[in-house]
């Protein structure tokens, strides 16, 4: 038999969609299930950009440019422009397969075997595999549900920065709990970073979707760490294109630029399809983001609402991006999710969730936390909630937990 290499051995399994199997099942038994694991929106895509695709005007699909197509790169600095960041220039943008690619150039651009990356947690579970694949070990810095999983003190941060650290990884607003850093949390982090001279890695690929007239700070609004910023962008939640797979990676620094590219020449190009779609979504956007916008805040207060009417349940209410982490009185998220794929239903429907244990470097701190992603209509989310509350009673009653 071949060997396995080590590094496949200890890849980690995503929480996210390590339960896909026990759903397909579930549908082939004739139970429906409700989809609030996974970050995939119901939201329709752009028209702009679906006929972009459908009226192409080519003979040949070819290869795109390594860092880009130009056409492209010019749509995001005209966005980035429009944020205020106006300095920036196309040559500054790598446009990559999804934001998924842009975070592994730029963990691959910044360290070697052995060294480390600081992020608060939970956080993305993905970041794992990310920094696995490069043999990268994640030093994690815990945030409670308590606090509404803000960012944990900065002196919790200091005690951690070795001779290794290279970076700090940051989402926000954030995925898995919709936290929205705030301009002083993210002022102590541009200090520290200054002081150690270590990179902070932004991941904002949700900065459209925030809410209750709050705003995105970007890491890019410090310019004391103009050189020690990289931002991660995507198109696939700001536009629900997450199949066009089109991402960037985005730094004022030209010596991380200029290494990052070659891992783009190596990956020879991004999606070509992709970023004509996206380049057209760009154009008079204003009015879908505004729409998009409001119909993720009525689904965040009806499912908060709900949530919090059930016993035992603890949501703190989330600011940005289209999640919740969520507290549920069970013993163990992992096995309820489990169970509600194999073994139970309401009136022939279910729900999927995702177990948070996965978004923590120790599973245990999230073995009674879920991830619910508010990417569903509202009356099916109102439904969703109905049948999560009649699971959680019949649960704690099968499996005598008092």
């Amino acid at each position: 038999m071949p060997k396995i290499s080590q590094r496949a051995q200890h890849m980690p399994a995503s929480p996210v969609r390590k339960l896909v199997p026990y759903a397909i099942v579930a549908k082939q038994k004739g139970i429906k299930v409700y989809h609030l694991n996974i970050g995939q929106p119901d939201i329709e895509t752009p028209q702009t950009a679906l006929d972009a695709v459908k009226n192409i005007d080519l003979k040949v699909l070819e290869y795109a440019l390594s860092e880009g197509n130009i056409e492209y790169r010019k749509a995001l600095t005209d966005y980035y422009h429009s944020l205020g960041f106006t300095d920036l220039t196309p040559d500054q943008f790598i446009v990559t397969n999804g934001g998924s690619e842009a975070l592994n150039f730029a963990i691959s651009t910044l360290c070697d075997d052995g060294d480390e990356i600081i992020i608060p947690e939970p956080y993305y579970a993905n970041y794992n595999g990310f920094a696995g694949t490069f043999n990268i070990n994640v030093v994690a810095v815990p945030s409670g549900i308590e606090s509404g999983f803000a960012l944990p003190a900065i002196e919790e941060f200091e005690k951690k920065i070795t001779d290794k650290t290279k970076a700090i990884i940051i989402c926000n607003p954030g995925n898995p709990t919709g936290y929205l850093y705030s301009r002083d949390e993210l002022q102590q982090l541009a200090d520290i970073a200054k002081k150690h001279d270590i990179v902070i890695i932004s991941d904002e690929v949700y900065r459209e979707y925030v809410y209750d007239g709050e705003k995105q700070i970007s890491m890019f609004e410090f310019p004391e760490v103009a050189d020690n910023v990289i931002v991660i962008d995507s198109e696939s939640k700001r536009y629900s294109m997450c199949g066009a797979r089109i991402g960037c990676m985005i730094t004022r620094s030209k010596k991380i630029h200029d290494a990052a590219i070659l891992f783009a020449q190596a990956r020879l190009s991004p999606v070509l399809l992709g970023q004509i779609a996206a380049t057209a979504a760009h154009k008079n956007d204003a009015e879908y983001i505004a729409n998009v916008r409001e119909e993720y805040t009525k689904r965040r207060n009806l499912l908060v609402e709900l949530l919090n009417d059930i016993p035992g349940v603890i949501c703190p209410k989330p600011k940005g991006a289209f999640y919740c982490g969520v507290e549920l009185p069970v013993d163990d998220t992992e096995k309820f999710a489990q169970w509600l794929l194999e073994s139970y239903s309401n009136n022939n429907e279910t729900v999927m969730v995702a177990p948070m244990g996965g978004f923590y470097s120790d599973p245990e701190l999230g073995k009674k936390q879920v991830r619910i992603a508010y990417v569903l209509k509202q009356e099916d989310l109102k439904r969703s909630v109905e049948i999560l509350k009649d699971a959680i009673e019949t649960y704690r009653k099968t499996f005598n937990i008092n």
